[in-house]
C-alpha cells in the first residue's frame, strides 16, 4: 500500500482552511452594514479559505486540494451536527442566554445547507480552474490565475448560497445586491491580499520542494482516495 506524505506546511494551511470555515459559518448569521454595503459578517474570514485553496492547488495540485475541501466539509457538517444537539438540550432555568444561543445556532441547519453546497461547488471550481490554467500557462502568471479561479469560485458560491440561506427572509431586491456585492467583495479580498500570497506560495516551494502540475489527474470530486 503506497503511503501519503503530510508536510507540516500542508498541515498548517489544512488547519486554517478549516478553522476559516467553521468560523465563516457561524458568522454568517449576521447580516452587516457598513458604508452603505449589505454582507455577512462571514466576509471577514470566508476568502481566507479561497486563498488557502489557491496555495493548496498552486503547490500540491489538485488532488490535495480536493482532500483539504472534503475535509472542511466534514468539519463543517461535525460542528452544525454538536450545535443542534446544543440547542435540544434543556437550558437551565437561570440562564438568560438561550435566546442569542437558539439565533445563532437555530439558523444554522439552514445556513449550514446553504454553506455547504455553496463551498463544495464553489471550491472545486476554484482549485480546477487553478488546475487547468497553470497546465495552459506552464506555471506562469499566478497571479492572474489566482484572482480568476477565485472570481469564478466566489461567484458560484455566492449565486448558490444567498438564494437557499436568506430567500424570504431578506427582500429579492437586496438579496441580488448581495450576491453581486459579496462576491466582488470577496475577489478584491484576493486582490489586496494577492503579494502576500504570492510571498507564501513561493515561500512553500522553496521549503517543500513541491510544484504539482495536474497532468493525466483525474477532477473527479469524489475520488478522496486519490491522494
Amino acid at each position: 500500500m503506497q503511503k501519503t506524505t503530510v508536510t507540516i506546511p500542508f498541515m498548517l494551511l489544512g488547519i486554517l482552511f478549516n478553522i476559516c470555515l467553521v468560523a465563516s459559518n457561524l458568522l454568517e448569521t449576521k447580516v452587516v452594514q457598513v458604508f452603505g454595503i449589505t454582507a455577512t459578517a462571514g466576509l471577514i474570514v470566508f476568502p481566507i479559505s479561497y486563498i488557502i485553496n489557491d496555495c493548496i492547488a498552486e503547490v500540491w495540485g489538485f488532488k490535495k486540494a480536493r482532500l483539504i475541501i472534503w475535509s472542511g466539509f466534514a468539519s463543517n457538517f461535525l460542528v452544525i451536527g454538536f450545535a443542534q444537539l446544543a440547542v435540544m438540550l434543556p437550558a437551565a432555568s437561570f440562564w438568560e442566554g438561550e435566546e442569542g444561543f437558539n439565533f445563532v445556532f437555530g439558523m444554522a441547519p439552514r445556513i449550514a445547507i446553504a454553506s455547504l453546497i455553496a463551498f463544495l461547488v464553489g471550491s472545486f471550481l476554484n482549485a480546477y480552474v487553478m488546475s487547468k490554467m497553470k497546465i495552459a500557462s506552464k506555471g506562469k502568471n499566478f497571479s492572474l490565475r489566482a484572482i480568476a479561479s477565485t472570481l469564478v469560485g466566489e461567484s458560484a458560491d455566492s449565486m448558490i448560497f444567498f438564494p437557499i440561506a436568506f430567500a424570504g427572509l431578506i427582500p429579492c431586491k437586496e438579496l441580488l445586491i448581495m450576491i453581486g456585492t459579496q462576491a466582488v467583495l470577496k475577489s478584491l479580498y484576493e486582490v489586496i491580499i494577492l503579494p502576500v500570497t504570492i510571498r507564501v506560495v513561493k515561500y512553500i516551494k522553496k521549503v517543500d520542494g513541491s510544484d504539482v502540475y495536474d497532468i493525466g489527474t483525474s477532477y473527479n470530486v469524489l475520488k478522496v482516495k486519490d491522494i
